[in-house]
């Protein structure tokens, strides 16, 4: 099969290798991989810079999508023909986070990942696609999909009639817009392009903020909300945006900590305490919120919106178009 492997960091390093195809164990699903989809990480990954020390060769990204071909004697779970997405965290199976269960996460150095043909997973580490997405829509959920539902819904606890601020237009930012629309909630997004701005709106932002030509925008947002500051906010920028979030949210109020894309400038802490702001990271999520998730996007019939599709040979080049930090939603790289 034709995979993908780090053997020296750095996106043109990325080696296109030929390994003998897998062969699944008695608890395992054999996946011929249709789609895989890219997030931050991968680039962090593939270039070094998440993990330093991580054992080489090592198979990167973590998201995919495809169909089983073959399982198990003792996978009760399967069928061939299945259609099926990956597991970021397969040992992460319900409730909280755990060391252990982090260890099993796969795409970063430890468990292979999914750029390759075909994979084999225990049973319990891939998940349904819902019915009414393609592959490349299923592609997109397992890591920027699952955090965004993660941030609302389960430590946000978003209800109807609460708001919540986005920053940006990445993968995770556009999930946040469309589920807390969903949810009933107030939507206000930020990007530091008008065009973006008006394609959020498309998606049921009901205010938008160009940060370029508002560099102030924490005080836009309390303009916004009548001096009381959001709800929540889904904060993926990291220190360089943070202070601005602290700001923005309304006292008593939520932010996840989701990103670290910019982590020029420093953080003040007082204001978190003062203002009895619960501050909680969100790294993906477990399967447990995976299915609750993919309920939830079968019912509203939400479709996961995708930047641009890239081709297997192409992946370096999604590697570096997902770097540029230019993308509107999800990149894909179709295997088949």
């Amino acid at each position: 099969m034709r995979a993908y492997e780090i053997q020296e960091f750095g996106i043109e390093q990325l080696s296109e290798v030929e390994l003998d195809g897998p062969i699944p164990a008695e608890n395992e699903v054999l996946v011929k991989l249709r789609v895989v989809s890219l997030n931050y990480r991968d680039v962090m990954v593939v270039s070094g810079t998440y993990n330093p020390r991580m054992r080489l060769p090592a198979i990167p990204i973590s998201d995919g999508a495809g169909e089983v071909v073959e399982v198990g004697s003792a996978v009760a779970r399967w069928k061939v023909g299945d259609r099926v997405a990956s597991c970021v965290i397969p040992g992460w199976l319900r409730g909280g986070p755990t060391a252990e269960g982090s260890k099993t996460a796969i795409g970063a150095g430890g468990a292979p990942g999914v750029a390759r043909e075909f994979a084999t997973f225990k049973e319990e580490a891939v998940i349904a696609a819902p019915d009414h997405l393609s592959y490349e829509e299923a592609a997109t959920l397992p890591c920027a999909g699952l955090t965004a539902w993660h941030a609302l819904a389960v430590s946000g606890k978003v209800q109807a009639g609460d708001t919540v601020l986005t920053l940006g237009t990445g993968g995770v930012s556009i999930f946040a817009v469309q589920f807390a629309k969903a949810m009933g909630a107030r939507v206000i997004a930020t990007s530091s392009s008008d065009e973006r701005l008006e394609r959020v709106r498309t998606l049921g932002a009901d205010e938008t903020i160009n940060y370029r030509s508002t560099p102030d925008w924490d005080k836009a947002v309390l303009e916004l909300t009548g001096g009381c500051g959001v709800d929540h906010v889904i904060e993926v920028g990291g220190s360089g945006t943070l202070t601005r979030s602290v700001k923005s949210v309304r006292t008593g109020g939520h932010i996840a900590l989701i990103g670290a894309l910019d982590m020029a400038g420093e953080f003040n802490p007082i204001p978190v305490f003062m203002k009895g702001i619960r501050m909680q990271g969100i790294f993906v999520g477990s399967r447990e919120m995976f299915n609750d998730m993919n309920a939830f996007v079968s019912e509203h019939g939400i479709n996961p919106v995708i930047d641009r599709e890239f081709a297997f040979d192409e992946l370096r080049d999604a590697l570096h178009h997902m770097a540029t930090g230019a993308h509107f939603g999800k990149i894909v790289v179709r295997y088949q």
